[in-house]
């Protein structure tokens, strides 16, 4: 009796390849994102995004405010307006109630000396909005970073369109193909990419790529931040820094509190912090910004 003949074995780039395996409080995160990403697509086609991004004025450029030196001994910093985290709640009190401002906030970032925003835009888990972006913009000149968790190519089309100057990509979130896929748009729509690790093995993973498809649109970020535990360890970025090939475009991020820090990670040379929690715990985040970068001006 004649056998079928059996399909032939998938090759190696026809399967799909795996995602990473996030930990539990990313894990949710992202499975509400891919229903909020779904929603937004209804609400919103991407033909309509492409269209309102033709007609967008050019995003300031994000990578230029954060590297180009000013003088030696000096630390570029993104300050963060965030209201919220799964792992501190409510920052302050005054910010889970309605009429928050971020405009304030970051006036008050660009008077202290900030280099950019960093805005979050997730609503569920940080309290943040997409239309908070224009809102900063419009109060200052800095360029402004979209910080969400970005799963589908369809949010860097809806940041550029909002007036997004950056967008943050977590590798945790997302498989090498994404990345790369991910890069490439970005380019094209000229935003700068801030690419984020939180790990060795996501450094390793996405080494190759920092600085693709063009080396002035791409920084890497090292999170000091456990996402097992949700603690921060600033020797985290000192621990990693032999493994990245130019420190140049390194952003510490979390963790960073006081001007020591800032000037510790100077030492080990990274001139670049992001900077969020520990300003908006303060009544005044810009006087906050202020003190932390004092130092910066001796």
């Amino acid at each position: 009796m004649q056998t079928m003949a059996q399909p032939p074995e998938p090759q190696p780039e026809d399967r799909p390849e795996p995602s990473p395996t996030p930990p539990p409080v990313l894990a949710e995160i992202i499975d509400h994102k891919r229903e909020e990403v779904e929603r937004a697509k209804r609400e919103v086609s991407l033909k309509d995004l492409e269209i309102e991004v033709a007609q967008a004025e050019p995003p300031r450029n994000f990578f230029a405010a954060v590297t180009n030196r000013r003088a030696k001994g000096t630390t570029a910093v993104i300050a963060e307006i965030k209201r919220r985290s799964p792992s501190a709640g409510w920052i302050r009190p005054e910010y889970e109630q309605d009429g928050f401002e971020p405009e304030v906030i970051a006036r008050a970032y660009s008077q202290a000396g900030a280099s950019a925003i960093s805005c979050l835009t997730d609503e569920k888990f940080f309290g943040g909005h997409l239309s908070f972006i224009q809102r900063v913009k419009a109060a200052c000149d800095l360029p402004v970073l979209r910080k969400d968790f970005v799963i589908d190519p369809y949010q860097l089309w809806e940041a550029r369109a909002a007036g997004a100057d950056a967008v943050l990509l977590i590798a945790e979130c997302l498989n090498e193909r994404q990345i790369i896929d991910m890069l490439i748009l970005g380019r094209q729509l000229q935003l700068t990419t801030l690419l984020e690790v939180h790990s060795m093995e996501n450094l390793l993973r996405v080494r190759p790529h920092v600085g693709f498809p063009h080396a002035g649109y791409n920084l890497l970020g090292i999170n000091n931040r456990d996402l097992t535990t949700m603690t921060t360890d600033l020797a985290h970025t000192t621990r990693l820094l032999d493994l990245v090939d130019d420190p140049s475009v390194l952003v510490s991020e979390s963790g960073i509190k006081t001007p020591a820090d800032l000037a510790r990670l100077r030492d080990a040379g990274v001139n670049i912090a992001l900077v969020g929690e520990h300003l908006m715990r303060e009544a005044d985040p810009g006087a906050a910004l202020a003190a932390m970068l004092a130092p910066n001006e001796s």
